[in-house]
């Protein structure tokens, strides 16, 4: 048995050299590995005896050699290619153990250049490794340190390696290159911020199984991008309760998304992906109170986001519910305790909660066939884009209302409506096929009955233009007295008119935020 062992992460390398070596394998090997190989005391080829030329380009060439990659090749079942072999000299390679240059963590330091990463990329590696991968009929590749102990086991128990452990192996390696392509394919593009690219490739690490996915018959699983950014979700510390289920995972992305709209506290409720109670006030006790008080039916079962330390006195406030997740950059050991009353809490740090996404993130839709691939939506409204397009002006306190309700509505299921007075939410209508059915919902509220509701100096956010004027009504009739929408219908006249007639402002955006 002949194995070449060539590796830039030497985890475990020495022991498994010297099992390999113990069970009569003879062991091939290059420059950093070579030297680490011999000072543990084991008899090693270097890689340049076998191809009679000696590593060059400051070791960007040494295995790039027929004398290598024949001997990995070479159909041991075809005799046409073990006669070229003996004809050439060449002898057959069994076992390929490679790991790549560490490219991830070298564009992960802080003082990365382009240099560095380019640098990085390695050649021979993946070239040998898939060399291997597509003989795995007759070569054994090894790309995972994880792997090394399974190989020993089964050398020793059966005196060889399966087929079906040889195709797992090769399938990893093909993996593993693909994502290392990936990867650099994504910093160099990352690099020079190219849109829409022609071949897009994308890459993941999985962090976990999880138990199933939307559904008990959906299998899942949870996956990190290479260097995510420091506030992404996937960077949260777990710090009690259950396992994280798919659905727990994918609404407090979406409570996150909408907690990073604001810079004063503010708490995020969200239930089945949409949000259900919004608030923000000077500390983070009050906004909670808010956010609970806004939906206080919904908030149950959902998603608790913060953007301040919770203390204790929030925490106990938030105990006397049962939600699934609390999520925030931190907790006072009081608070903390408190959470951790509850078994199957789930309580998050993310410490840069606040953080936004860098330029160039983007939003990836599967569809059958296909995906959709756009930039993510990090606008809201520009103030000097504002026009007030009704007789009656807006006072500071409406405009303050209407940017928190746009906040808002922006983070709901389209046609989104939400109403909203003294930074809380007072009702959100979500995801319906049609506008004023959206627009009934959160007028009536968590309660569902217009008539017990008191709006009275209200605003009202739309997420995209009104096609009628029956929004406007139902709002006034409510009693809304000022509301925020992109503009841009046909019939924008007709809703202006409505509004001129019932005393209600209205304000265009230039902006729409429809969310599928």
């Amino acid at each position: 048995m002949r194995v070449l062992i060539s590796v830039s992460d030497k985890t475990g390398v020495v022991a498994f050299a010297k099992e390999l070596a113990a069970l009569g394998a003879e062991i091939l090997s290059t420059g950093g590995t070579h030297k680490v190989l011999e000072e543990a005391g084991m008899q090693v080829i270097g890689v340049s005896e076998i191809t009679g030329f000696p590593e060059c380009l400051d070791g960007r060439v040494k295995t790039l050699h027929p004398s290598i990659h024949g001997g990995i090749l070479a159909m041991r079942d075809r005799e046409s290619h073990m006669k070229q072999l003996a004809d050439l000299g060449i002898a057959p390679i069994d076992v390929v153990v490679i790991n790549l240059y560490p490219f991830k963590a070298a564009i992960a330091k802080p003082d990365a250049t382009l240099a560095t990463a380019i640098e990085n990329i390695d050649i021979g590696g993946p070239t040998m490794l898939r060399s291997a991968a597509k003989n795995h009929k007759d070569v054994v590749v090894v790309c995972d340190p994880g792997d090394y102990g399974a190989i020993i086991e089964e050398l020793r128990e059966t005196g060889g390696i399966s087929y079906e452990s040889k195709y797992r192996l090769a399938l990893k390696v093909f993996e593993h290159t693909a994502a290392y392509d990936a990867m650099i394919a994504d910093y160099l593009r990352a690099e020079k911020n190219v849109p829409l690219p022609d071949n897009p490739t994308f890459t993941f690490e999985k962090i976990q199984n999880l138990r199933y996915g939307e559904n008990p018959h959906q299998r899942a699983g949870y996956y990190r991008e290479i260097g995510p950014w420091s506030g992404a979700l996937v960077n949260a510390e777990q710090l009690h309760g259950k396992e994280l289920s798919f659905n727990n995972i994918n609404d407090a992305n979406g409570a996150l998304a909408v907690l990073r709209e604001f810079d004063e506290p503010a708490v995020v409720a969200v239930k089945h992906a949409n949000p259900c109670g919004v608030g923000s006030a000077d500390d983070i006790f009050h906004a909670y109170r808010k956010a609970y008080d806004a939906d206080p039916v919904s908030i149950f079962g959902g998603i608790v986001a913060a953007n301040r330390v919770v203390d204790g006195r929030t925490a106990a406030e938030i105990n006397k519910i049962f939600v699934e997740i609390v999520i925030a950059p931190g907790y006072t050991a009081e608070a903390e305790t408190i959470l951790k009353e509850k078994p199957n809490l789930r309580v998050l740090k993310l410490p840069d909660i606040e953080k936004k996404p860098p330029t160039g993130q983007i939003d990836i839709k599967k569809v059958d066939g296909g995906v959709l691939i756009q930039d993510i939506d990090t606008e809201l409204y520009a103030a000097s884009d504002l026009r007030v397009v009704t007789v009656k002006q807006p006072t500071e306190k409406e405009l303050a209302d209407l940017q928190f309700a746009m906040k808002v509505v922006k983070h709901v299921k389209s046609n989104a409506i939400v109403i909203a007075r003294d930074r809380m939410t007072l009702g959100i209508g979500p995801g319906q096929t049609n506008r004023i059915g959206s627009a009934e919902i959160a007028i009536k509220g968590p309660g569902g009955d217009a008539s017990s509701r008191e709006l009275s100096g209200a605003v009202l956010a739309s997420d995209a233009f009104f096609p009628f004027e029956d929004c406007v009504t139902a709002a006034a009739q409510a009693g809304i007295t000022a509301i925020i929408q992109p503009g841009g219908s046909l019939r924008d006249g007709d809703s202006v008119r409505r509004a001129d007639e019932l005393g209600v402002a209205m304000v265009f955006t230039g902006v729409r935020h429809f969310k599928h």
